[in-house]
């Protein structure tokens, strides 16, 4: 049985909710960035034990379709900026579309009118705040930046972060006090 979990965004995210489930003597086959999978079956009693637990540590069990479904295109995105080295060898419409099985329009229609924002501008946001974390880091050069990210051009890159950040890449980076957002306030 599958649960659907909000606001799991990291490795330490999933490693907080076996151990949870498990605590709750729960049998759990894998946990995955939004969603756990295990092998017993749940009455209410337990359901509600299960939202209790993690409430605790800001996850949020999620029960209807379309809110999966968004939460599914969170993690798509999340996974592909923040965990996958290699990037898309396609369009991001098309990588989502593959990814879920479904038409990107009907996909993309549902995330704008749930969440307020587009796909592609949360993909955006996602993007930027990976950059914020490698310049805060100072380990690469804004080249090699652009090129893990697969900007086009470090002027692209720095052109779409001061879009949404308002500064230049460069005066973020001297802006040692500046805090970056967490993934799952985006």
């Amino acid at each position: 049985m599958k649960i659907y979990i909000k606001n799991m965004v990291c490795s330490r995210c999933k490693l907080v909710v076996k151990s949870e489930l498990e605590k709750l003597g729960l049998n759990v086959l894998s946990v995955e960035l939004g969603e756990a999978d295990i092998i017993d079956s749940l009455d209410e009693n337990r359901k509600k034990l299960i939202v209790k637990q993690l409430e605790k540590f800001g996850f949020e069990v999620i029960d209807d379709k379309k809110s999966r479904l968004i939460e599914q295109i969170k993690t798509i995105i999340i996974e592909l900026v923040h965990h996958n080295k290699d990037g898309i060898k396609t369009n991001l419409s098309d990588y989502i579309s593959e990814k879920l099985s479904l038409d990107y329009n009907y996909v993309s229609n549902l995330f704008s009118e749930v969440e307020g924002v587009t796909v592609e501008k949360y993909y955006i946001l996602q993007r930027i705040e990976k950059v914020k974390e490698l310049l805060v880091y100072d380990e690469l050069s804004l080249s090699e930046i652009a090129y893990q990210l697969n900007y086009s051009s470090v002027a692209y890159l720095s052109n779409q972060f001061k879009k949404i950040t308002g500064f230049t890449p460069t005066y973020f980076k001297q802006l040692r006090e500046k805090k970056r957002k967490q993934i799952e306030d985006l």
